[in-house]
């Protein structure tokens, strides 16, 4: 039993991240249907202002707010840049920007920083356990699930008790009628873009937390599976992708602890296989947007 709870807490701190992610997905499809695969850079932006910002002295409290703040405002730009002279166009064409704009980042974080991995120092404060009785918890996945925690909170509250969150809603239900009710249509997207590059800024530094580095594929395999995480609970849905998120993250770890030795490089073609499974069951995902955006 107390493997169990162990391994629970650890599918915690990695479904959270995989949570923050798939919600970034989730905000912008619900508003313009768009699945923003560049958003895998977002991620690997913070990382890199981390890296940078700590290399240059900064405060660390300070560096995690560069660090944040640069994945928000690299977002807007590219709505505004990228996929904004293509909203009205087909679906096709919408996922093909976003591929576009991925592999450009791609190349040009290769190119004009490095193709290596950049170490990412954090504080030796952070490399500690909290002993929980039989438990064992690492100070990072103990940030990792109350940041987790926190952020959908602040979404949720956003999104009930702000106008700009009400206006994402309404836009998530109907976006044609929102500009007839005068509210301005590009001033919505931008905001969801920001609120996705900002849940890819706290997840990407989260991951290099983890993994005390970053480099220019970081943010691919993450956003890969959290992609396929909110397919798992219903694409459009923020709830969905809360628990698609904690789902897969849950799969991946009891997997992780239970295969035998000699299947473990099959872990993730298993976990496949078991996200197959449920959508088998549940092709619209575990829960299909059925209301108005919302948390």
């Amino acid at each position: 039993m107390d493997i169990f709870l162990q391994q629970l807490l650890n599918a915690l701190s990695l479904g959270g991240t995989y949570a923050l992610l798939a919600l970034g997905l989730a905000v912008v499809f619900s508003i313009i249907g768009l699945i923003n695969f560049a958003h895998g850079e977002l991620m690997t932006t913070a990382g890199y202002v981390m890296a940078f910002s700590l290399a240059a002295a900064v405060p660390f409290p300070l560096a995690i707010v560069v660090a944040v703040a640069a994945p928000v405002a690299m977002a807007m730009a590219m709505e505004r840049v990228a996929f904004r002279p293509v909203r009205g166009a087909s679906g096709t064409t919408l996922l093909l920007t976003s591929f576009a704009v991925s592999a450009i980042l791609r190349v040009l974080f290769q190119n004009f920083i490095t193709a290596r991995p950049v170490p990412v120092p954090m504080p030796s404060a952070l490399s500690g356990v909290i002993s929980i009785g039989p438990l064992h918890l690492g100070i990072i996945q103990s940030i990792s699930i109350a940041t987790t925690a926190l952020m959908l909170i602040g979404l949720t509250l956003f999104l009930n008790r702000t106008v700009a969150g009400r206006a994402m809603r309404a836009a998530s239900e109907d976006f044609a009628i929102v500009r007839l009710m005068g509210l301005r249509a590009n001033g919505v997207v931008a905001t969801a873009f920001a609120i996705s590059g900002l849940l890819a800024g706290v997840a990407g530094l989260l991951w290099v937390a983890q993994r005390g580095s970053v480099d220019p594929l970081m943010g691919f395999l993450p956003v890969l599976k959290a992609f396929i995480a909110a397919i798992i609970g219903g694409l459009g849905s923020l709830t969905g992708a809360v628990a698609g998120g904690f789902l897969l993250g849950f799969i991946e770890v009891m997997l992780q602890a239970w295969l035998p030795e000699a299947l473990l490089p099959y872990r993730d073609a298993f976990a496949i296989m078991l996200v197959i499974g449920v959508l088998l069951f549940r092709p619209q995902g575990l829960l299909a947007r059925k209301t108005v955006l919302k948390l």
